[in-house]
């Protein structure tokens, strides 16, 4: 193709994409980038040089690999845009264009992995500032890709030894470099500039704030998956999308996960700390580096980590996910068994027992099996406990971390405790070193004593009104599921009858703050 027949960047974009058609240059723009920030002008510098380099080859744009936030380490074959493509699982192409060869990456290696791809696989690869497809059977070719290949990897080894650099300053100087975690955030005195201070997050902590005390007051029926599904409902944004909103993204309306609540809760970040690989970073003190207030103090994390401890329990009682408000609280009353829900297209949801058709044998005499319609007997049990209930203060049950002395005690012990696994060690072999323990170590057992000393209020569940009424509480729930929560945080038990029984239903509570039972004939 002569020069002045090469299309001018910005031009005929029409002609340069459009879709597959089979003509044997039909090829995929790759694009990267490590960091988007809002200023950034690489997407549009990429589009153009991608298409440029397109159109001078005589090929066209059939689609798009943007794998932004993807550090150019990453292997292409497992980024999240490119690697589908890669892996056959995208459909047909002819070969991949890129506006550099470290938009592919910045490893030598997966370089030349996916070049030799292309190659073996008769396809073509095409960068920008290179005349024509790369040919890494000519000898030339293959050095100068392995050369600009090398060059974007020692780019990266340049920039990884910066930022371990500047990590480590950072960490010595007790200043945060990073992500915040969930509930805290950072405070910059100039836009765009370093971290000035930290402070918690006015709706984050108080987001995490009311899981924590929800599953202390009741650890065995409030768990992180029902934490996470009721967050998930209240529309209440996960970690990842707390913090892209945060800096300025769009949230993707990813739900909540349970292991990541639960990692959240147990996690010594929530203190307040400065924290590298999982671990508070200590200072010369011999005491972790604080940050700010934590969300809370030592003895409710300590709390937590019992309270979260992995256990057996049986589902009755546990709180549920399930769609409609009666699937962990309505019985059978033929067989006692629970009830289920049925669906069709041609009829409302229902309510009925299942037990007798799956060949249990306590629902052997299950003959006939009751069944109602799911929103008549929701209203039936809604009517009949607002009646019960619906003028009943609601108090809670939260964890009172005390006067503030217990907390201090943990918080020394915890760090003579670290002191003295990092002098086992080996650490403080040093005679400086070791002056240095002792020293630490015997004042931190001086403030114990003296602590010892001071009157203190132990640490434990307190009950407390909340000033609302059950009426007021199911008003303002969200969804069904929260409803459901509130019928099995007082213990009720309905049984439904079949139509033909002289009681079609009664309700009862089997535990919770008061008791009651009711029938509707």
């Amino acid at each position: 193709m002569l020069e002045t027949e090469k299309p001018l960047r910005g031009t005929d974009l029409n002609m340069i994409e459009r879709p597959y058609d089979g003509c044997g240059k039909c090829l995929l723009g790759v694009r990267r980038l490590s960091r988007m920030k809002l200023a950034t002008s690489s997407p549009e510098r990429q589009r153009d040089d991608i298409l440029t380099a397109a159109g001078a080859v005589g090929g066209h744009i059939i689609g798009w690999a943007d794998d932004w936030e993807v550090s150019g380490a990453t292997d292409p074959m497992t980024r999240p845009q490119l690697g589908p493509w890669l892996r056959d699982e995208r459909g047909p192409y002819d070969g991949l264009v890129a506006a550099a060869v470290d938009r592919l990456g910045r490893n030598v290696v997966d370089c030349l992995n996916t070049g030799y791809k292309m190659r073996d696989e008769g396809k073509l690869l095409v960068t920008y500032g290179h005349e024509g497809p790369w040919d890494l059977d000519d000898q030339v070719d293959e050095n100068r890709f392995t050369m600009e290949a090398w060059g974007a990897q020692m780019e990266l080894r340049a920039i990884q030894r910066r930022n371990r650099s500047a990590t480590e300053k950072m960490r010595a100087a007790g200043r945060p470099k990073g992500k915040p975690s969930y509930g805290f955030q950072y405070v910059r005195t100039v836009v765009g500039g370093k971290v000035d201070h930290v402070i918690l997050h006015p709706h984050a902590s108080t987001v995490i704030r009311a899981v924590a005390r929800r599953i202390l007051s009741d650890p065995e029926r409030v768990t992180p998956s029902s934490e996470a599904a009721r967050l998930s409902r209240a529309g209440e944004l996960s970690p990842a999308d707390h913090l892209a909103v945060m800096y300025g993204k769009p949230a993707e309306g990813r739900p909540w996960q349970p292991t990541s609540l639960k990692n959240i809760l147990l996690s010594e970040a929530t203190l307040g700390y400065l924290m590298h690989e999982g671990k508070p970073v200590i200072g010369r003190d011999g005491n972790p580096v604080r940050l700010c207030e934590g969300l809370w103090d030592r003895q409710t994390h300590e709390a937590l980590k019992k309270a979260l401890i992995p256990r057996k329990t049986p589902w009755i009682g546990r709180h549920s996910n399930r769609a409609y408000m009666l699937t962990e609280v309505a019985l059978c009353g033929q067989c006692h068994n629970r009830l289920y829900t049925q669906t069709s297209a041609d009829a409302p949801p229902r309510y009925v027992c299942t037990a007798r058709n799956k060949g249990w044998f306590s629902a052997k005499n299950c003959r006939p099996a009751p069944l109602i319609h799911a929103h008549i007997f929701d209203a039936y049990v809604e009517e009949w406990f607002l009646q019960q209930f619906g003028d009943g203060m609601i108090f809670e049950t939260i964890y009172d971390a005390g006067n503030g002395v217990a907390e201090r005690m943990a918080e020394l012990r915890a760090s003579r405790e670290r002191l003295r696994a990092d002098r086992e060690a080996g650490l403080y072999d040093e005679p400086d070193d070791a002056a240095w323990f002792r020293e630490r170590y015997a004042a931190m057992g001086q403030e114990m004593t003296k602590l010892g000393l001071e009157p203190q209020r132990a640490p434990g569940m307190v009950r407390r009104a909340t000033g609302e009424t059950v009426l007021d509480r199911w008003d303002k729930a969200l969804d069904v599921q929260a409803r459901k929560e509130m019928l099995m945080d007082f213990g009720v038990r309905v049984t439904l009858f079949p139509s033909a029984a002289p009681v079609r239903w009664v309700a009862g509570v089997v535990h919770g703050p008061a008791q009651g039972l009711a029938g509707i004939m």
